[in-house]
């Protein structure tokens, strides 16, 4: 089994996550994981300060401000906000995060991997949740297929400890 399959499924036993990046227009990927992992059963809380509701669901700030704690988080947010919410994460005892990056740069930054092993989260640098919350669909199938075989993708950092 790959090093991303088996961050992913761990990743993925979580049952309480956040997702930062989402919108109120519901336009974004960060807005398509939420609604799939809500569907799919998870716990999941959409995080951003700008919007008090995303997908008919109240809408928090920032991590803080969930009322329960978090297992895991996914950013699907602009890159240049990505260092930030590592922090945040560490700031709130979350350790594992995972960027949303499918073939572009996504919400991926480069100093992702550094601030991570430095803060002590297990992090998943790239690809999306969906590529393995079964059912999977096509289109995320294919993606996962492309990822794991090309040598774009950075190896998952601290989820061998985890």
């Amino acid at each position: 089994m790959s090093e991303l399959k088996k961050a992913a499924l761990t990743f993925l036993s979580n049952q309480k996550i956040a997702i930062v990046g989402v919108s109120s227009k519901g336009d974004t990927a960060a807005n398509f994981i939420y609604k799939k992992l809500r569907d799919s059963g998870y716990m999941v809380f959409p995080v951003n300060p700008n919007t008090d509701i995303v997908e008919g669901d109240e809408c928090f700030k920032n991590l803080s401000s969930i009322p329960v704690a978090i297992d895991g988080v996914i950013i699907g947010t602009h890159p240049d906000v990505t260092p930030q919410v590592i922090r945040e994460c560490a700031e709130n005892k979350i350790r594992q995060v995972w960027i949303h990056r499918s073939i572009g740069q996504g919400s991926y930054h480069p100093a992702a991997i550094e601030l991570a092993k430095e803060l002590n989260i297990a992090l998943i640098p790239g690809g999306c949740p969906l590529m393995f919350n079964e059912p999977v669909d096509l289109g995320h199938k294919c993606l996962r297929w492309f990822l794991m075989r090309s040598k774009k993708e950075k190896t998952p950092i601290g989820f061998n400890s985890s």
